[in-house]
């Protein structure tokens, strides 16, 4: 039980819980207990904050999306992916010039990035100082070098499970376990928000159907389209959304009537409790929309700008619905290229600048992009080795942090080194073979950084992220740690 359990979100949470539902009584009913609980929550903000997730599903090619620029790098780049043009992977050097990325000076090493040249949108809010890149984030349980990877002291050396997994590394980015795992650190996020909302049900919301990222353990993950709030037509306007002479409105109250009262069966009466309670969100919501009007286009065709959009709209309505913190993930899937990688990376990558960039300038519009961060997330990076028309699964990539917020026109973490990636030498130890990256920063590290600016007590971060209690100072390890600074 989420009550019995004072580690869960620190003790502190703990307290306060037990003395919310000491106010409810206990002789109140079950469901107003657990009601309570699921209402109580750590965080209780007056201002308003957001953060969305990106996800890119398939596993996306990060080093074609954060290209080497400095001719060193540059140079073992096309090598090891055999070359530019028609019979190699890598980008030619001349075409990076309009979207190399300018931070206010080099990196240490003379490391210089630039974007792949479909992604001039993100560029321009990089060098704007609107945006960010972490390098080489993935999945660690502890902090691990190329040596302990290659150990078979797994108790020593512990591993996330799976890697190179779809289904598994999915998870383990979105929650805290591999395929199985039934929370996310979205939605932990969104327990300790709870109570800073008016209405609890519009805290975590997705646009890409069910995801683990928002399940909390009392959070509940509210699904849009990206037309709005999908709504029951049964009890609206009849099945398919036609009113007919068959079906009148007295059959649409009937229906509701019928899925929405009362029972005397238990799991009957909590079925239609839920179904009562989605119909009136939808009804809320859906009024909340009608008087939010954008005036920042957002590009056409392109599915992930389709569900930023709505994403936008909900933010604007957020006084409407009582909202003062909200945790969103949006999507786009199709990165999976072990094929035709130069032909079909460039339009995927443009469709997530072209929204990224329509996203920013509508929290612009709405008057909060100070309090909204994007940020984006994928299954693994992939290999830098060409298979011979794209690339294999990997482990570690490069991430975009974006608003009004973020610490930009920077790059955060550990830039690998591309001239040894073949060699798996202990003197290239963020290699593991073929070019996939060994993470020198974890998700949890990550996830950490983007919690604090949300709210979250710094006691409290071990709760939402369990590994994280392997990094940072109090863990003696000051080189990895638990604030990457790219929040203001």
């Amino acid at each position: 039980m989420y009550l019995l359990n004072s580690a869960k979100h620190g003790r502190r949470a703990f307290l306060q819980r037990i003395a919310r539902l000491a106010a409810v009584g206990a002789g109140a009913p079950l469901g107003l207990n657990l009601a309570a609980i699921g209402e109580a929550a750590a965080l209780t903000a007056t201002d308003y904050k957001a953060l969305v997730c990106v996800f890119l599903y398939g596993g996306n090619d990060h080093a074609n999306t954060v290209i080497n620029f400095d001719l060193s790098n540059w140079s073992a780049y096309q090598a090891i992916r055999q070359g530019t043009g028609a019979s190699g992977l890598a980008i030619d050097r001349s075409a990076l010039a309009s979207s190399r990325l300018q931070p206010p000076s080099l990196l240490q090493g003379g490391f210089e990035y630039a974007l792949h040249p479909a992604m001039g949108g993100v560029v321009n809010l990089f060098n704007s100082g609107r945006a960010a890149v972490l390098l080489n984030v993935g999945p660690l349980v502890r902090p691990t070098t190329q040596a302990e990877y290659f150990s078979l002291d797994r108790a020593r050396y512990p591993l996330p499970p799976q890697l190179m997994s779809h289904s598994d590394q999915t998870v383990i980015w979105q929650s805290k376990v591999a395929e199985g795992g039934p929370n996310g650190w979205g939605g932990s996020l969104g327990d300790f928000a709870l109570s800073s909302n008016e209405n609890s049900l519009f805290t975590c919301i997705s646009t890409t159907g069910n995801a683990v990222f928002l399940s909390g353990d009392h959070a509940v993950q509210y699904q849009l389209s990206s037309a709005g709030a999908v709504s029951i037509d049964a009890v609206k306007d009849g099945p398919n959304g036609l009113r007919s002479q068959a079906y009148s409105a007295r059959a649409a109250e009937l229906m509701r009537a019928l899925i929405t009262e009362p029972r005397s069966h238990v799991l009957e009466n909590e079925y239609n409790r839920i179904t009562s309670r989605s119909i009136d969100a939808e009804g809320k919501l859906t009024s909340a929309l009608a008087d939010i009007e954008l005036k920042s286009p957002f590009p056409a065709g392109n599915t992930l700008a389709d569900q930023l959009a709505i994403v936008a709209k909900t933010i604007g309505a957020r006084s409407a619905l009582g909202t003062r913190r909200q945790v969103f993930m949006v999507s786009l899937d199709g990165f999976d290229l072990h094929d035709n990688l130069v032909d079909r990376q460039p339009t995927l990558l443009r469709k997530v600048s072209d929204a990224l960039s329509a996203f920013y300038r509508s929290t612009v519009e709405l008057g909060v992009a100070d309090q909204v961060t994007t940020f984006t997330a994928s299954d693994f990076g992939r290999t830098l080795v060409s298979n011979g028309n794209g690339t294999d699964h990997g482990w570690g990539g490069h991430h975009f942090i974006i608003g009004g917020a973020v610490r930009g026109q920077e790059f955060y973490g550990t830039p690998p080194p591309v001239s040894a990636t073949l060699t798996n030498s202990l003197s290239d130890q963020w290699h593991v073979g073929q070019g996939r990256l060994l993470p020198s920063t974890s998700v949890d590290q990550y996830a950490a950084t983007l919690a604090r600016w949300f709210g979250v007590a710094d006691t409290e971060l071990n709760a939402i992220l369990p590994n994280l209690r392997n990094f940072g100072a109090a863990a003696g390890r000051s080189d990895y740690p638990t604030n990457l600074g790219f929040m203001r």
